[in-house]
């Protein structure tokens, strides 16, 4: 045998090949039918290199927890209220200073202050969790700290947990444990 005979084919297998070409060209264009290709309808063209189609950002305001207007402290039961409109939104557990009972007096008397106060600012630069200042020293509380002749103190924050905690600061969380 000679090899060019290797390179080409007798009759009978050209004639085999036509007919596998044939019945594949059957079944894609059957199989496009059956997609609705070729029926009025057409493959969009893909322009190359194009970039894939932008789905809208989800509107995240949809998940999130309303905006308080008020913070209520029960310091007795260790609890934080947010408030909106009167109506409870969030209930969080708390951690005081190291000498909860009564109001604050003093600067580092270990005291929550009680009262009427006001979220002033926010603290993005803290070590702690959402830390935000209230507006501690009151009129009434600076009149008490005179006549009791002490400082009335004033860097009051309600924050969460520190940053960084490991598995020994995180049990002490369930102590009062804030300045």
């Amino acid at each position: 045998m000679r090899p060019e005979d290797f390179l080409t084919s007798p009759r009978s297998h050209r004639a085999h090949l036509l007919s596998v070409i044939a019945i594949a060209g059957l079944l894609i264009l059957g199989s496009a039918r059956a997609a609705g290709v070729g029926a009025g309808t057409a493959i969009p063209p893909v322009t190359p290199n194009a970039p894939p189609a932008q789905t809208p950002a989800p509107d995240w305001q949809q998940y999130s927890t309303p905006k308080a207007d008020k913070i209520v402290v029960f310091k007795s039961q260790r609890k934080l209220e947010l408030l909106r409109k009167g109506e409870i939104i969030r209930t969080y557990p708390i951690a005081l200073g190291r000498n909860p009972i009564g109001p604050k007096l003093w600067r580092g008397d270990g005291k929550t202050p009680e009262g009427t106060y006001f979220i002033d600012r926010r603290n993005p630069a803290s070590d702690y969790h959402l830390s935000m200042h209230i507006s501690y020293p009151e009129t009434a509380d600076i009149k008490r700290a005179v006549a009791m002749n002490v400082d009335p103190g004033g860097n009051v924050l309600i924050h969460g947990e520190p940053n960084i905690l490991n598995h020994e600061g995180k049990a002490n969380l369930l102590k009062d444990w804030t300045a």
